[in-house]
């Protein structure tokens, strides 16, 4: 393949264009790209609201998954079929939205048994994060019947993810969300209960609810998760999407010992990836993907999807053909 399609961002705007290899990023792995996602930092890239891209211009796209082209590490070999997830793709590295892509082998994750490349980009990066995300949850005392866990902007992919995560390990999941209209899809995934976002009240503790809770809102309503988390419970902040402010009071972490945790799935490192990506594929594999990707596009088609997502009109996950015949 001497030239192939991209999805370009520049300074002064974003476009398809036809790029060779020797215009990527430097790596030691060439793979062909089959699939890739759409995350909100995806759409916050491609659109420039927001400052995503540290150098211009680059391929956007913060996913991918395909087939080794050519490698210099001896791990992995041509026709192998990867995946790679964050590590520097559309920030400072051209990312998955290209024929071909140029990355570093410790980035590549070889892919899962049992996943097929377009499950593989089904997942992505939301699918990734909220595996961590429950992972951390785990590791801080979560456990199975303990009580509800509580999913915040659900019908996101993050938050469809987790809930049919949460629901293969045996947790009572409720689903807080806006679109209180797509409780069948929510319900579906294996959330038990769907409620609509809370007005804001400001209370530094409310009643003991949530044996724990993945936070993909922020601002206020991750304040108000705190606020009724139980005893020694946790919240687990994955995204933003309420505002990056958090206005809360120390009651919940002095008087129940609440543990707020951060989830950066970008940057985390080799051996924690490699792991997640194992659960992801064992005890947390989704069982409902095929519900949860709810759009397929093109290049050509991304700044639309892009336009819909920032506007909050679209729920699920939307996937980017790049080749086909996988």
């Amino acid at each position: 393949m001497n030239s192939f399609n991209a999805f370009r961002i520049h300074e002064s705007g974003a476009r398809v264009e036809t790029l060779t290899l020797d215009q990527l990023s430097p790596g030691e792995v060439t793979i062909r790209v089959h699939w890739s996602g759409i995350n909100y930092k995806d759409a916050l890239a491609g659109t420039g609201k927001g400052r995503i891209l540290r150098r211009f211009p680059l391929v956007g796209g913060v996913d991918l998954a395909g087939t080794v082209v050519t490698s210099t590490d001896p791990d992995i070999a041509p026709g192998e079929q990867v995946l790679v997830t964050g590590c520097g793709l559309s920030e400072t590295r051209d990312g998955g939205y290209a024929g071909l892509a140029r990355v570093p082998a410790e980035a590549v994750v070889k892919q899962p048994p049992g996943l097929s490349l377009r499950h593989a980009m089904a997942i992505g990066t939301a699918g990734f994060a909220a595996a961590l995300a429950i992972t951390q949850l785990e590791h801080n005392g979560l456990v199975p019947g303990q009580g509800p866990v509580a999913v915040t902007g659900a019908t996101g992919g993050v938050g469809l993810i987790a809930i049919d995560m949460l629901r293969q390990r045996g947790y009572e999941v409720t689903a807080i969300t806006r679109k209180t209209g797509n409780a069948p899809l929510l319900k579906e995934a294996g959330a038990s209960e769907v409620l609509p976002l809370p007005p804001p009240d400001g209370k530094p503790l409310a009643p003991e609810r949530w044996a724990g809770a993945i936070d993909n809102v922020g601002g206020e309503m991750l304040a108000q998760l705190l606020a009724a988390t139980r005893m020694q419970g946790s919240v687990a902040a994955v995204g933003l999407a309420g505002g990056a402010e958090l206005k809360s009071s120390l009651m919940p972490f002095l008087l129940r010992g609440v543990n707020l945790l951060g989830v950066n799935s970008a940057a985390t490192r080799r051996e924690k990836r490699l792991m997640i990506w194992q659960r992801i594929a064992g005890d947390l594999s989704p069982r409902h993907l095929d519900a949860i990707v709810t759009r397929t596009v093109t290049l050509e088609e991304l700044p639309q999807a892009f336009a819909s997502l920032i506007a909050g009109s679209h729920s699920g996950r939307t996937l980017v053909r790049i080749h086909d015949e996988s």
